[in-house]
């Protein structure tokens, strides 16, 4: 018979970033609220709902790609809101998270509705990744706009981007509600949680229902059994990075050598592995292992895979 949980280890706490225990949080109305209202940055009084929806996107045609969304949420029955969180790089997020926006937008009306029947959608991505390279901000916010007169083109589509890996680590006390609420979704230890919890109702309504759910054994062994399959997919990619990384070494190797003796020039080797981290690092980025791993690993600048992704 397996043993009480509570008697294994009272201090055991999920991981909020884990998508399993993210959305279990969501499920309550109160802590949903409160985080939406610090993403958007409105007062939680001015949301006055925000319901649950089916995460399954309807699909127009059978050969069509299911869309499934980790949390779709009506806001005060006029705007609809779909919050993703990702802790494995995906270097395609944007991609995908206006894939998944688009098809809900157009899901929302049937052949000869009228386009006013339209509502706002809202995409909110938290990543536990670096998606910018250009930017330290760990908060972004887009809308599409002219270019050079930066004229609103239309609001009905709105991308919310939360890059954990860009979180401050001291808060201050002027620290915004969206700091705090992203400063406890990547929390990990008991200290850190109550000290956000101190600082915002909704993030000590959330702790709360964390530390009930921590001592759930059924949901303890559905989190524990997501959290594996994380492991074993990021070790995967990391394998498939090495084994990336070594073919592509290879390869340059080769045509550095090839292109060393056509020219009578005895670099070839130098210049194939150099050749060949470039092979490497462009079949990386292609397959969306994170940038800055792939600089790290290959001992490339950042100006380099600019330019192979510029390329």
């Amino acid at each position: 018979m397996s043993e009480n949980i509570s008697e294994k280890n009272p201090d055991y706490i999920m991981k909020p970033k884990v998508d399993f225990a993210f959305k279990e949080l969501m499920y309550d109305e109160t802590i949903r609220i409160g985080f939406l209202a610090a993403v958007l940055a409105v007062p939680v009084g001015e949301i006055r709902s925000a319901v649950i929806l089916n995460t399954e996107l309807q699909r127009t045609h059978p050969e069509d790609k299911l869309g499934i969304l980790d949390v779709r949420v009506s806001m005060n029955a006029g705007t609809e809101i779909d919050i993703e969180i990702q802790i494995a790089p995906m270097s395609i997020w944007a991609d995908r998270s206006l894939f998944y926006l688009s098809k809900m937008y157009a899901a929302q009306i049937s052949a000869g509705d009228s386009y006013r029947l339209l509502k706002k959608c809202i995409s909110i991505s938290i990543l536990d990744f670096r998606l910018f390279a250009d930017s330290g901000e760990f908060y972004s916010c887009f809308h599409i706009r002219e270019d050079t007169r930066h004229t609103l083109y239309t609001d009905k589509m709105e991308f919310h981007v939360i890059e954990l890996p860009k979180l401050p680590e001291e808060l201050k006390e002027s620290s915004s509600d969206l700091l705090l609420w992203a400063k406890f979704l990547n929390a990990e230890r008991k200290e850190d949680f109550e000290m956000m919890a101190k600082k915002n109702e909704g993030i000590a309504k959330a702790y709360e229902r964390l530390q009930v759910m921590s001592q759930d054994e059924k949901k303890r062994m559905e989190y524990e059994a997501r959290e594996k399959a994380l492991r074993d997919h990021n070790e995967v990619m990391l394998e498939a990075m090495e084994r990336g990384i070594a073919q592509g070494i290879e390869l340059g190797k080769a045509k550095g050598f090839e292109q060393g003796r056509a020219e009578g020039r005895a670099e070839g080797h130098a210049e194939g592995m150099e050749a060949g981290k470039l092979e490497a690092a462009k079949a990386l980025l292609a397959s969306g292992f994170d940038e800055e791993k792939i600089v790290e690993s290959l001992k490339l600048s950042a100006a380099q895979i600019r330019a192979l992704k510029e390329s």
